[in-house]
């Protein structure tokens, strides 16, 4: 016997699926609030609030009553993001899209490579500009800003690894 998919095994626990929906569109209407796009964001609410944290395409759509294209774009937008995976279903050519746990700590620290862009830019713009100009001065206040940003992070993502492994135990 095959196991159930996502929208299945959500199914089979008698979800309120209006309870669900609302839900999904509350929590994606905060995540758009807080700047992501809209389809992403209804997308990843929706592999959230389902117990499998995995949902093919067609099952997202059905869900959200988006289109395949929709559901692609907003996928596209999560991966690159880190915020979801693909897997292939075993024996077959569709896809599944998945929400891990640790989602939120992999967004976050995947950010480091952009930051540590920004510092590259920001100590050549306060070498251009020279540190002792205003406009240098501003650039270097920045710069130093993302430095101790970028260090507090990595002590607070270790301090969550310790917290996350004594609440929810080790993957």
């Amino acid at each position: 016997m095959t196991e159930p998919t996502g929208a299945d095994r959500d199914a089979a626990t008698a979800r309120d699926a209006e309870a669900v929906s609302k839900f999904v569109e509350s929590f994606a209407a905060q995540l758009v609030e807080a700047g992501m796009q809209r389809m992403p964001a209804r997308v990843f609410a929706a592999l959230l609030s389902s117990d499998s944290g995995a949902m093919t395409s067609v099952e997202l759509g059905e869900q959200l009553r988006i289109s395949p294209a929709a559901v692609s774009g907003a996928v596209r937008y999560l991966a690159q993001q880190h915020m979801v995976s693909r897997e292939r279903e075993p024996g077959s050519r569709r896809e599944r899209y998945r929400v891990h746990s640790n989602q939120w700590y992999e967004a976050i620290t995947n950010r480091e490579a952009v930051v540590k862009r920004w510092e590259y830019a920001l100590r050549e713009g306060v070498d251009s500009l020279g540190g002792d100009t205003p406009a240098g001065r501003r650039l270097a206040e920045t710069l130093a800003f993302f430095e101790f940003i970028e260090t507090e992070i990595a002590r607070m993502m270790d301090r969550w690894r310790v917290h996350r492994e004594q609440h929810f135990g080790k993957d």
